[in-house]
């Protein structure tokens, strides 16, 4: 029997500053790449759509990447919603970033779903050590 606990069983700790600092990083990186998206998906429709929502999944599968961890999409992602959210409400004036057409809600659910595909997909904490086989 292995003295290694399962790394879910293992107790949570802070990130260090230097990772802190990153993931705030990431996050003001993910409100920019939301902001840029936002005025690109509606400048040029079929393209500015598409090239909006791959910024965002390489931002997002990049900084899991860089990190090492899912915390690295999920960082800017949080940027990215934060941006996107705040950009849906108009102002006073009757000014509003986003149109009210398919474009506009392709991007919004597109962004979100290509949000959790790559907070899904990036790539976890692996355990150190020897890779072994259950039942060797």
């Amino acid at each position: 029997m292995s003295d290694r606990t399962s790394m879910l069983a293992q107790p949570l700790q802070r990130p260090s500053a230097g990772r802190a600092a990153a993931y705030l990083g990431l996050f003001v990186l993910g409100a920019v790449v939301g902001l840029a998206g936002a005025l690109v998906q509606g400048g040029w429709f079929p393209g500015g759509l598409l090239l909006a929502l791959l910024g965002e999944a390489g931002l997002l599968l990049g900084g899991a990447r860089a990190a090492g961890s899912r915390a690295g999409a999920v960082a800017p992602a949080g940027g990215w919603m934060l941006a996107v959210i705040f950009l849906t409400a108009s102002r006073p004036e009757g000014d509003f970033v986003f149109a009210a057409g398919s474009g506009s809600y392709l991007f919004l659910l597109g962004g979100m779903a290509v949000a959790v595909i790559c907070a899904t997909l990036g790539g976890g904490r692996q355990p150190g050590g020897d890779p072994v086989r259950l039942g060797k």
